[in-house]
């Protein structure tokens, strides 16, 4: 401000010459942002000949003078220069006729103040007409293509066009929702949504232009959460002519059976009486439907008819399907539909709608998270109601679901869309969410029905179910280890041949004949579980041999470690075999490795102590560690006994995954057995405890159902 003479400047705006005139209003464009210098020009009376630019300027003139009063506006000046000549100029000459962007742009952002600026009760009185929605109205009345023009302008190459575009048709819909009649808005939404302005901005927010754009595109995300809520907030009343239209249309939609019905006769004259399942036909549960759209309101009815008119064939023909089936094996659709909406509602978190959501959205999400916020599915409600339906019709067959199974239904409906839709990235196009909601396998949704079961019963008895199993998993360790030691002590068989005898010292001529396992290795755990005993023999007795019997031995106090190529799988979720080797099961191998028994004693052990436990102590660490007995199990049950056995006999947790599974079983069934043990009574339940089924005309012959069928 100080580097430039306003009284000069505001001179200039005033030539004749059209030259000197751009470049005093080009420099005016960078500086009259700053309110302080806006204050000063506006004494010096520029807010005449930049108004005077506004109306009459062409060229870039024209373009640096709508971007100099778009910035004084922004800094709330000049708002009484704003009248029905300058909007007429910019909405009619600019947005709807003119083609150069730069022009555009300013225009566009002079409209988006003089709409969105503040309604209030003092503007009211001086110029009741000048802002708000109310001030575009005349014009676009004489001009209709304006909107058209405006939506046309989301699909240009210019970000910033684009952006401006958007926040325009932001502030429409914005004071549309908020100061129109209850008649008048859902009007000028239908006409914008026909325009095509849902596609473009769902274009928009799968392109790489997101950053220049996050603004308007979240506002506009915001603005269709506000939607969707203004319309579930209208309750459905049959008294108004549109919603009765639009119920009757669902009817009509449906193919009615032309049937003769008895006529009745009375003082009033003759009266055709009604169908009796006229409205339960359909899926709705009673005969009177209205009060059944309480949940979902007018967005409801609206989602129901848009899906009748939309799939009218594929409607009936469900419709005739169901009719064939008994009464309560027919799947109710106009309630699929009406569930479909809330589950969607649910998910968006539409509730929570605001339109200064873009703002907060902003400000707190960083530039690497911002694609978390986007939900670009969220304009796409009608093609995801379908899915949704479609996958309703779906599980009902799959399943044979009842009437009395609806919410059953109804919830596993809301797993599916919870887990496509919510799992979708801002790149998924609706085509992918429709197949894989299509294909999506039963088992799989299943599985995840058990898991959020699993985590509902955490979250209200985690605490209590979390030290249950600690205790018990404990016990469970000690049982499994008490099994797995007496596989040990009860003895097992393992196949001997060449490669392993080599292993274990010098081959002999016979060792070399032959690579088939022709001598066998019996090995069993002592009685006080202290030894190792083994021998080898050529024949495998039908019964073990006694540990008599058995030559050799190893000292389980020697023994520094068990190694093994058995190892658990990766997936812990894989339907393959519990353990996996590293080639096949005959290379299967349990290594112990120790040091071997010191035959060297000291002298004088009384005289010396201190330097005999010291020598003692060189010589363990100076020892190399060997290996002192391998075994070979020919299966997988049996290297996960004697693996994890001796594991867990050196107080070593077990690893592989046969184990695991088993102690995972133990607990899962002593948590079973301690929950059979809850008495209502002695818990603080809410309500009155469930009835008990009589034990009359029973008898014994009965078993627990524990694995579901």
């Amino acid at each position: 401000m100080e580097s430039i003479n306003v009284s000069e400047l505001v001179e200039r705006l005033g030539s004749d010459e059209d030259p000197v005139r751009k470049m005093a209003v080009f420099k005016l464009q960078s500086n009259i942002g700053d309110p302080s210098f806006a204050d000063v020009f506006i004494l010096e009376g520029g807010l005449t000949k930049l108004r005077y630019l506004t109306l009459h300027a062409s060229g870039n003139t024209l373009a640096y003078s709508l971007t100099s009063f778009s910035r004084l506006l922004e800094v709330d000046k000049g708002w009484e220069f704003v009248n029905q000549d300058l909007v007429e100029r910019v909405v009619v000459e600019l947005v709807v006729t003119h083609p150069l962007v730069n022009i555009l742009r300013g225009a566009m952002s002079i409209l988006v103040y003089i709409v969105s600026h503040p309604y209030t009760a003092s503007n009211r009185i001086s110029q009741p007409d000048s802002f708000g929605f109310r001030a575009l109205k005349p014009a676009i009345a004489i001009y209709p293509q304006f909107l058209e023009m405006l939506v046309s302008r989301l699909s240009s190459a210019d970000h910033a066009l684009c952006a401006n575009a958007l926040l325009l048709i932001n502030s429409l819909m914005r004071e549309a929702i908020s100061n129109d009649a209850e008649s008048e808005w859902p009007k000028f939404i239908k006409r914008l949504q026909d325009l095509g302005v849902i596609n473009a901005v769902f274009t928009l927010m799968q392109s790489t232009a997101l950053q220049d754009l996050s603004h308007p595109l979240l506002e506009f995300q915001a603005l269709t959460k506000v939607l969707l809520r203004k319309w579930r907030d209208i309750s459905v009343d049959l008294e108004q002519s549109d919603h009765r239209r639009a119920l009757k249309s669902i009817h009509l939609s449906s193919n009615p059976e032309r049937v003769h019905t008895p006529v009745e006769t009375g003082d009033e004259g003759a009266k055709k009486k009604h169908n009796p399942e006229k409205w339960r036909r359909l899926g709705f549960e009673s005969e009177n439907p209205a009060w059944e759209f309480e949940e979902t309101g007018y967005l409801g009815m609206m989602d129901l008819t848009d899906y009748v008119k939309k799939h009218e064939d594929g409607f009936q023909k469900i419709l005739l399907e169901q009719s064939t089936r008994p009464a309560q094996q027919r799947c109710p659709v106009a309630r699929a539909s009406l569930a479909v909406t809330a589950i969607l509602y649910e998910h968006f978190d539409v509730d929570k709608a605001d339109v200064d959501d873009a703002k907060s959205h902003l400000a707190f999400e960083s530039r690497t998270n911002i694609d978390k916020v986007f939900k670009p599915l969220i304009l796409q409600w009608s093609l995801l109601h379908t899915a949704g339906i479609h996958a309703f019709f779906r599980l009902w067959q799959a399943s044979g679901a009842e009437l009395e199974d609806y919410m059953k239904i109804v919830d596993l409906v809301r797993i599916l869309l919870e887990s496509v839709v919510g799992g979708a990235t801002r790149m998924t196009t609706v085509h992918e969410i429709e197949t894989e909601i299509q294909e999506f396998e039963l088992q799989r949704l299943r599985q995840l029905q058990m898991e959020l079961l699993e985590l509902t019963c955490e979250d209200t008895w985690g605490h209590h179910l979390r030290q249950i199993r600690e205790e018990l998993n404990h016990e469970a360790l000690q049982f499994v280890k008490e099994q797995r030691i007496r596989c040990l002590l009860a003895g097992s068989w393992f196949p001997i041949n060449s490669n392993q005898a080599i292993e274990n010292g010098v081959p002999t001529k016979k060792d070399l004949k032959s690579s088939d396992p022709e001598s066998f290795r019996y090995s069993k755990l002592s009685h006080n579980r202290r030894y190792l005993h083994y021998g080898d023999f050529d024949v495998r007795g039908d019964q073990g041999p006694t540990l008599e019997a058995l030559p050799e031995k190893v000292d389980l106090s020697a023994v520094t470690s068990v190694t093994s190529n058995v190892t658990a799988p990766s997936d812990s979720n894989s339907s393959r075999s519990t353990l996996k080797a590293q080639h096949s099961i005959s290379s299967t191998k349990i290594t112990i490795s120790g040091h071997l028994p010191s035959t060297s004693r000291p002298d004088s052990p009384k005289t010396h102590v201190r330097n005999t436990s010291l020598a003692t102590k060189n010589t363990h660490s100076s020892r190399k560690e060997t290996v002192l007995l391998t075994l070979h199990p020919q299966t997988h049950s049996l290297a996960s006994e004697w693996l994890d056995g001796l594991l867990m006999l050196l107080n070593q947790q077990p690893i592989t995954a046969e184990t695991n599974k088993l102690i995972t079983m133990v607990r899962d069934y002593g948590l079973k057995i301690r929950l059979l043990n809850v008495d209502f009574n002695n818990m603080h339940f809410a309500g009155d405890p469930p009835e008990i089924p009589t034990r009359e005309g029973l008898d014994e012959d009965y078993y627990f159902d524990v694995f579901g069928g």
